[in-house]
């Protein structure tokens, strides 16, 4: 096993999170998790349909990034017209298993928020 030196670690992981927070902070690649947790392998139109309003390219372009992530498999069935499907990998699974604790957060105080911002507005 090779040996890496501790500064050189913590290196690759801090780029490893700041890639990874840029990633979800798209406006597409935690909604496009979100579906696939919450409906399991879907075809590519019913992604499509259940993201909304994404544009097929898009769709293709996160999509692409998430299988080179390691978070969703594509699997391709040699049918006419092909049959394509995406799923979430078990590191996809334990991604939006992370993020869950985001969306309870905004659950829980979308009020607090929502007061601060109109709070806000009213002072500015």
């Amino acid at each position: 096993m090779e040996s890496v030196e501790v500064g050189t670690f913590d290196e690759e992981i801090e780029r490893l999170v700041r890639e990874m927070i840029g990633r979800l902070a798209d406006k597409w690649t935690m909604v496009i998790l979100d579906v696939l947790e919450e409906h399991g392998t879907l075809r590519f139109t019913q992604l499509a349909t259940h993201v909304g309003d994404i544009s097929q390219k898009m769709l293709t372009k996160t999509l692409r990034q998430l299988e080179a992530d390691g978070l969703v498999t594509r699997t391709v069935h040699p049918v006419i017209p092909p049959h394509v499907e995406y799923t979430l990998t078990p590191l996809g699974h334990s991604l939006s298993e992370a993020f869950c604790s985001v969306w309870l957060w905004a659950e829980a105080n979308h009020g607090a928020v929502t007061q601060a911002r109109a709070a806000f507005s009213r002072e500015g």
